[in-house]
């Protein structure tokens, strides 16, 4: 088995199209998903033999990394894509210069919290309301991971 973390190009966006609807209980618009990178933007493909079963949508400005959005595909989640591939956005962001790594999370999303915890992040504030929810609205988790 091959495992690659490239950047996310216009070739993987059907298939991360795909992968954001199956992931999220409320994805993001496709229109998002299609835009057109800016030069502050980190996108990343993790390709398990070439195909594409994660990605994260970030950016760095001025020193600020922010982790938009990552998902795994359901098909390939608990195989520790998404830890591979979060290390590598940090890897990345580390390597650009970035001072702190920022992120949101559903406070109901307690797998991906651990991960995150895991890795050295910290939560350090919440968003009540924040995010759309079946029965209203939850709360966001704010996290940081300070980079040495």
């Amino acid at each position: 088995m091959t495992i690659n973390i490239v950047p996310l190009d216009t070739q993987h966006l059907d298939a991360v199209w795909h992968i954001e609807q199956a992931a999220h209980a409320f994805p993001w618009a496709e229109s998002m998903v299609r835009a057109e990178p800016n030069k502050r933007s980190l996108n990343l493909a993790l390709l398990v033999d070439n195909t594409l079963v994660g990605y994260c949508f970030g950016q760095l400005v001025a020193g600020e990394a922010t982790l938009l959005n990552i998902a795994i595909d359901p098909r390939a989640q608990g195989k520790g894509y998404g830890k591979t591939l979060l290390d590598g956005f940090m890897a990345q962001m580390r390597e650009q210069g970035a001072e702190d790594i920022w992120l949101e999370v559903r406070a109901s999303n307690t797998r991906a919290a651990q991960l995150y915890e895991a890795l050295g992040f910290n939560e350090i504030n919440r968003r009540e309301g924040y995010y759309p929810a079946e029965n209203g609205r939850e709360d966001a988790l704010i996290m940081t991971y300070m980079v040495m």
